[in-house]
C-alpha cells in the first residue's frame, strides 16, 4: 500500500477498477456472525436451511458488503476519506465457496455544501459472483479536497 494523493478535480467520471476474487467461506460466515451477533439459522443452520428457498445457508448480505470494502481498498489517499455509503442493495444471494469480484466505477462528482474547499466524488459498487451475476450493489461516497484548497 503506498500514499497517493488525488483530488477532486483527479477523479473522472467514468473511470472503473476491476478487483481480482475472493471467495467466501464457511469460517467468513461463522467469524461474521461472532462479530455481529447474527445467529440467524439463515446463515448457520446447515439442516434447517433444507427447508427453505434457497436449500443452502446465505452469507450475512453485510458480510459481503464489508469484504467488497476491503477489496476495494487500495492506496491511501490522503485528500480523501469515506463519507458512508448510499443505496446498498442484496440483490442476489451469497453462499459458502461462492467467489466475488467487484467493479467500482465513478460515477458522479458535485459539491459539498458544508465547506467549498471539498467535493463528493461517488463510486458505485457492484459485486459480482463467479457466475458473473450480480449480488450486491451500492454507490460509496468519498470526500475529496479540492486542489484550489491544497
Amino acid at each position: 500500500m503506498k500514499i497517493q494523493s488525488q483530488f477532486f478535480e483527479d477523479y473522472e467520471i467514468g473511470f472503473s477498477r476491476q478487483t481480482l476474487g475472493r471467495t467466501i467461506t464457511e469460517s467468513d460466515i461463522v467469524i461474521h456472525a461472532g462479530q455481529t451477533g447474527d445467529f440467524y439459522p439463515h446463515h448457520m443452520d446447515k439442516e434447517w436451511v433444507k427447508t427453505q428457498v434457497f436449500k443452502k445457508r446465505v452469507a450475512h448480505g453485510t458480510l459481503i458488503l464489508s469484504v467488497a470494502v476491503g477489496m476495494t481498498a487500495g492506496d491511501v489517499n490522503p485528500e480523501a476519506f469515506s463519507y458512508g455509503y448510499d443505496r446498498v442493495r442484496f440483490i442476489k444471494p451469497v453462499f459458502i465457496d461462492d467467489t466475488i469480484t467487484i467493479k467500482a466505477s465513478i460515477s458522479e462528482k458535485r459539491d459539498y455544501p458544508k465547506n467549498p474547499d471539498y467535493g463528493y466524488v461517488v463510486e458505485h459498487v457492484e459485486v459480482r459472483n463467479q457466475e458473473e451475476q450480480t449480488v450486491l450493489i451500492c454507490d460509496h461516497l468519498y470526500l475529496v479536497k479540492r486542489k484550489s484548497a491544497a
